[in-house]
């Protein structure tokens, strides 16, 4: 199955693996790099330093951010937040962007917040709207602002 992009998102990377499905209004920066049989639903943003592994499904309404990893059999809910700036200010940018990590099998829930530089250990699950401002440790339920362990 080739990968299946429709006419009214902008895919402007050429890196997307097959079975790959990317729905209306999405925009792809041409340096991201998607996997294979990935479910990237509508009016999805990923930027250029973006590396998503196979089987992820992204809901609707999330950006992904410089700096972000998404290992295989990844689950993003709808609406998820990801920021990559410790410190935001208006044009002035950081050298290096942090980097975050959603390990292999982890799932995040609907309007969860994720903070730069945490690691979103294997198997996890982020309840839905958790803020999450430190590492996630493997098959841990996280939920509350902020996120803690159940």
């Amino acid at each position: 199955m080739l990968k299946n992009i429709h006419p009214m998102s902008d895919v402007q990377s050429q890196t997307i693996g097959e079975g790959t499905r990317i729905w209306q209004f999405s925009v792809v920066l041409p340096q991201a790099k998607i996997g294979k049989n990935c479910n990237i639903c509508a009016q999805v943003f990923i930027e250029n330093d973006v590396v998503i592994g196979d089987n992820v499904t992204i809901k609707n309404g999330v950006q992904l951010w410089d700096g972000l990893r998404v290992k295989d059999n990844v689950f993003i809910g709808p609406n998820v937040t990801f920021a990559n700036d410790l410190y935001p200010r208006s044009k002035k940018y950081p050298e290096q962007y942090l980097q975050t990590i959603i390990k292999y099998g982890a799932s995040v829930g609907a309007n969860a917040t994720i903070l730069p530089g945490v690691v979103i250990g294997g198997g996890a699950m982020v309840g839905a709207g958790a803020v999450v401002t430190k590492d996630v440790p493997t098959n841990a339920v996280v939920i509350g602002n902020p996120a803690e362990i159940m």
